[in-house]
């Protein structure tokens, strides 16, 4: 292993960590309705959980309303339920062969709380973040003590590492900027 690919494979990691980051914040909801909510839920589709995407097909049917309609529709109520049965606090209602799934309006309080959530989804993904730095730096430190790199070069590696962890926590900065001027606007 040289100091290349200490770098490579810790810049991966830590994009790997900015896209977990994505996905989380893209679970919390605003004050507008949008198919992402939805895509962590599991759904009993002939005895096993299966992805909610799978069985049916997820579309907005208005800025507020969220069209859930199932491929089959013996699912109708099972989709329900596991909708219902979520942490989301949405009450779905069937309508023939759709489900309804209306989101309402965020409180002040709830926003605030949602901020909260942003918060410290970001605080997690900047722990991964210096992990990996840490991890990092700890390979140097194996690759100068097994004499396969110089002193100099393993502070320039380290240096480096430092700054792509700099650069890694200014994007989650902005991310969590950005969300939560989503999840404050009225």
């Amino acid at each position: 292993m040289t100091t290349a690919d200490v770098k490579k494979n810790t810049e991966q990691k830590m994009h790997k960590s900015i896209d977990t980051l994505k996905a989380d914040l893209a679970k919390v909801r605003t004050g507008r309705a949008h198919t992402g909510i939805l895509d962590h839920i599991m759904v009993e589709y002939y005895g096993s959980p299966t992805n909610l995407s799978q069985v049916a097909n997820v579309t907005l049917v208005d800025a507020r309303t969220i069209g859930v309609q199932p491929f089959e529709k013996k699912m109708l109520a099972t989709i329900e339920k596991a909708i219902r049965d979520s942490d989301l606090g949405l009450n779905p209602s069937s309508q023939g062969d759709m489900i309804r799934v209306p989101t309402p309006a965020l409180t002040e309080e709830r926003r605030k709380e949602m901020v909260k959530l942003v918060k410290s989804e970001a605080e997690d993904a900047k722990i991964a973040v210096r992990n990996i730095r840490r991890d990092a730096n700890d390979a140097l430190k194996k690759l100068l003590k097994d004499k396969a790199i110089s002193e100099d070069e393993e502070r320039r590696s380290q240096d480096e590492v430092q700054k792509l962890t700099d650069k890694f926590v200014i994007e989650i900065d902005k991310l969590v900027v950005e969300k939560e001027k989503e999840v404050l606007t009225v």
